[in-house]
């Protein structure tokens, strides 16, 4: 008998009065952000505080010509620099390694990636990190098509997308079914980039994942199940973002039907 799935441990998962001693460290990466980037870090340093969680975050910047950087330094003197930590690139060199160099400088256990827009709203990282500790799991990804977290945690809300027009949820949920159906993955949105990753387990899965730019993170999920690491999923809801223009092209879109044929013939 699972004693996670009786109602009263349902009911209690992740309210028990146990000190968490994590440290999550955050991989934010930036371009052109200067006007969200505020926001988010209030979002973020408000959520750990609340939940007296250790915390940082990593800031990537791939040389905004907005003065991303510039505002990154100011929350630095804030919040802390061993909370805000400005680690900028040359350039735009994709989402893949932004990711890989905001690792290298990580000193926590776990680790969060999700975006600087506000299209990922940090409310949901308690319910992930409960998720995690009431299963013991190496990643939970935050899933925008489903009503209910796997495993089942008790008050978690259903998930949607907010501020799309028709043919972007089109493209969105295509592109997920197309994953689905010739990698059958066993989650439910592979495009999504708001998770929670054991260091460790991000830095094998890193180091295998070939793939750049929005394909990574569709590859990322399926190298981790294909090595048999432990993947639940939590409902969130996914915003358009605030600030600032979409960074999604015909480019991506095409590049991420040769990213799943890619790992259909090869993982």
């Amino acid at each position: 008998m699972n004693p996670f799935a009786h109602d009263i441990s349902l009911t209690m998962q992740g309210y028990y009065d146990t000190p968490n001693t994590h440290k999550y460290s955050v991989i934010l990466p930036t371009y052109n952000e200067r006007k969200n980037l505020p926001i988010i870090i209030w979002l973020l340093a408000k959520v750990f505080a609340e939940n007296q969680l250790a915390w940082e975050v990593i800031i990537v910047d791939d040389a905004s010509p907005d003065g991303t950087q510039e505002v990154a330094r100011q929350l630095a003197n804030v919040y802390g620099e061993d909370k805000i930590v400005l680690k900028p690139r040359a350039g735009k060199l994709g989402l893949g390694t932004a990711y890989i160099h905001g690792l290298n400088f990580c000193t926590g256990d776990f680790v969060i990636i999700m975006d600087a827009d506000f299209s990922h709203h940090p409310k949901f990282i308690p319910q992930f990190i409960r998720l995690q500790q009431a299963h013991n799991l190496d990643i939970v990804t935050g899933t925008r098509y489903r009503s209910t977290s796997k495993p089942h945690l008790a008050d978690a809300p259903p998930g949607g997308v907010h501020g799309w027009d028709l043919k972007r949820k089109f493209v969105s949920r295509g592109a997920n079914f197309l994953a689905d159906t010739v990698l059958s993955p066993g989650v439910s949105d592979l495009t999504g980039s708001f998770r929670l990753y054991r260091v460790g387990v991000l830095r094998h899965v890193i180091t295998l994942t070939q793939s750049r730019g929005y394909v990574f993170q569709m590859e990322m999920m399926v190298r981790a199940k294909t090595l048999g690491y432990t993947v639940g999923e939590v409902p969130i809801t996914f915003v358009d973002r605030i600030f600032g223009e979409s960074k999604l092209g015909a480019d991506e879109v095409v590049g991420y039907a040769k990213g799943v044929w890619a790992l259909f013939s090869g993982v």
